[in-house]
């Protein structure tokens, strides 16, 4: 079989995509926004770029032209942290995937638990295994979108919690 994605509805190309990419990680980006408010979101594109010097990206959707709210605390603050999900915090996960006010705190939505980070403002998701600290080197917004696109971030890693 073959697509062309310009054919396509914008929900079957993600389909054929994250169906095809496979094992894909996710990375469970926690941000702060500038009124300190605790960000957290589940991102399905995401991976390590480079280890010499250690960085990783991600791309969050920009559905209808908006940002999300992990985008606007990191184009803020420069700062994030990449926590890993395992299989005892996936409905946790799921949680902070829904859309909600940027005045909520997803840790506490998730009902995980925020701890400080060592050289960053984010806080760490406790329950995970795995963390990266990150500060945002560069962004990058898709063009020639059809319903808002895409911005990648790429962050270096500063430190990692294993």
């Amino acid at each position: 079989m073959q697509f062309n994605p310009d054919d396509l509805e914008r929900s079957a190309v993600y389909k054929l995509l994250t169906g095809s990419i496979i094992p894909r990680p996710i990375g469970w980006i926690s941000s702060i926004s500038e009124d300190g408010i605790n960000n957290l979101a589940p991102f399905y594109f995401f991976n390590v770029v480079s280890e010499d010097p250690p960085h990783i990206m991600f791309s969050t959707v920009r559905t209808g032209n908006k940002n999300k709210d992990t985008l606007n605390n990191i184009l803020d603050n420069k700062q994030f942290v990449v926590n890993l999900v395992t299989e005892e915090v996936v409905e946790q996960m799921n949680t902070t995937s829904q859309n909600v006010a940027s005045d909520i705190d997803e840790f506490e939505l998730a009902g995980v638990t925020p701890i400080d980070a060592v050289f960053i403002n984010p806080k760490r998701v406790k329950e995970s295994l795995v963390h990266f600290e990150c500060e945002m080197v560069h962004h990058y917004f898709i063009e020639n979108h059809q319903n808002g696109g895409a911005c990648i971030i790429i962050g270096k890693i500063i430190t990692m919690h294993i």
